[in-house]
């Protein structure tokens, strides 16, 4: 296995694009922040003496903090203590719903993890009174040898690495500290394909134009001070495109991730279905093509 796979299938996640992210990356980093840390794949697998995972969403956090601090073979008991408590099984959502009442309850981490397993397409969903409310994944979803593997690998880096670990909003993160020889990834909630866990009605923070100029703000500062910065976002997505990002963009060097698209005379069309995801950098890489000139008709 070439990567640490998160056990959490989290909105947005970059486990597949891996290979292209680490081939931008510096090659040495001092410290990495991963500001937007989600399901942790892109900070659990990077190269770095310091490792900052961040996040808004309180749940993730104390989850990777209970994974870190407990035991991987206890973690691996309570899950399928809880297993079989409730009588879990690709079929049985009478106990699927059982567990999800108790952990709206009394918000138990091992309880939110296990539900995880067991919820349609393992995906995270909250109300707005925050109570998880991800429907069953009959015949579907399950814990399995696969997601065991994966779980263990990921306990043990976590407890092996030098993680630091913050439940804060991006602007509340102290990057004072930093200097060229680190990076502050940001893999933000996408200005024009919000998910519902980003959308102000889960009992979190919204994405709006605001924050989305004040982070890039935030990056501009960074770059004044030298500090090196990756952004992954979208340009365009279903027929939107994000001219704040496109324009502000310009300052910088910009890789497609569908390396067709790097050919600087590939001109988009608002009305052009597909989705163009790019890494936004103030440094250039030597292993990977990109492009700075973006036309939009």
């Amino acid at each position: 296995m070439k990567y640490i796979k998160s056990p959490l299938n989290y909105t947005g996640g970059k486990y597949k694009l891996l290979d292209s992210l680490f081939e931008i990356f510096p090659k040495n980093i001092n410290t990495f922040v991963d500001l937007f840390a989600g399901g942790f794949n892109v900070g659990i697998n990077v190269s770095a003496k310091t490792i900052i995972c961040n996040d808004q969403i309180s749940y993730l956090i104390d989850l990777y903090k209970f994974l870190e601090l407990t035991p991987t073979e206890e973690v691996i008991e309570q899950i399928k203590n809880r297993i079989e408590e409730f009588q879990l099984t690709k079929q049985n959502a009478e106990g699927y719903n059982l567990l999800r009442d108790r952990y709206n309850m009394n918000k138990n981490i091992v309880d939110f993890f296990v539900l995880t397993f067991y919820a349609f397409n393992h995906q995270i969903r909250f109300n707005n009174s925050q109570k998880f409310n991800t429907p069953f994944g009959k015949d579907r979803s399950s814990y399995n040898d696969s997601i065991e593997k994966n779980l263990v690998l990921f306990c043990e880096a976590l407890k092996n690495k030098n993680i630091n670990f913050y439940n804060n909003d991006f602007l509340s993160v102290d990057l004072n500290s930093l200097d060229k020889n680190d990076l502050v990834y940001c893999d933000p909630p996408y200005l024009i394909s919000t998910g519902s866990y980003n959308d102000g009605k889960r009992g979190f923070k919204d994405w709006t134009e605001l924050e989305e100029y004040q982070l890039l703000n935030l990056l501009d500062d960074l770059n004044n001070r030298g500090v090196k910065f990756a952004l992954s976002n979208v340009l365009y997505h279903k027929g939107l495109s994000n001219e704040l990002l496109i324009e502000w963009s310009k300052k910088y060097t910009v890789y497609y991730l569908d390396k067709s698209y790097s050919n600087c005379s590939y001109h988009f069309k608002e009305r052009d279905a597909k989705t163009v995801e790019v890494v936004i950098t103030n440094f250039e890489s030597e292993d990977y093509i990109q492009c700075q000139q973006i036309s939009l008709f």
